[in-house]
């Protein structure tokens, strides 16, 4: 014989309420777990577990008087969260319908004029064409970019920055060769030599 399947988490949830609304009254946790076990088949094990659960869903009230720790649920209480929980979702269902309403007429507006035509038709593909046709034409234009005047521009004015930029360590580099001939009294040509500046060395015109 296969054993018996236990009891869901839902079962127990569903149970423990129905015990509650048929005793209409007050218990403590450790008169849950022997009535819940004898008159429900919710193990002792879990019924903490379950009416903590509850508790939390608000579907349970609870309170601490003195040592001791009391659950109840009355069959009025669930009814009324029943009715706020339905007209709280009346409120939503008539929320959403109206988002809809709304949302359909913005879809009928943006429709008008874009109705399918053969004119229509004809404008989307003559778009499709000319913007084929500007792709190409700035392909060709990247082509011929360093014929661009600006371009060319922009070239002569940094050559001319980089042309400055060598004169000026030319410039430096005539000034310390001087120094060291004053400082040491060595031959130009042996200053070349050791630091490795070529002969025609000079600066850029």
């Amino acid at each position: 014989m296969s054993k018996k399947r236990g009891l869901s988490v839902e079962e127990k949830r569903t149970r423990m309420m129905e015990f509650f609304f048929e005793k209409k009254d007050v218990f403590l946790l450790k008169e849950l777990e022997k009535q819940c076990q004898k008159e429900k088949g919710i193990t002792s094990m879990s019924v903490k577990e379950i009416v903590t659960s509850l508790v939390d869903d608000g579907m349970v009230d609870t309170d601490k008087i003195g040592t001791s720790v009391y659950f109840w649920a009355f069959p009025s209480k669930a009814s009324q969260n029943r009715k706020r929980k339905l007209l709280d979702l009346e409120n939503r269902i008539e929320e959403l319908d109206s988002r809809k309403k709304s949302l359909t007429e913005s879809i009928n507006k943006a429709k008008i004029g874009k109705e399918e035509s053969v004119s229509r038709t004809e404008l989307l593909t003559a778009l499709s064409e000319k913007r084929t046709e500007k792709s190409q034409f700035m392909s060709e234009i990247e082509k011929y970019k360093e014929c661009d005047p600006e371009v060319v521009e922009g070239v002569r004015k940094q050559a001319e920055i980089s042309k400055d930029a060598a004169n000026r360590w030319t410039d430096n580099i005539f000034s310390v060769k001087s120094w060291i001939k004053k400082k040491f009294s060595f031959e130009e040509s042996v200053i070349d030599k050791q630091f490795g500046i070529p002969a025609d060395f000079d600066y850029i015109e």
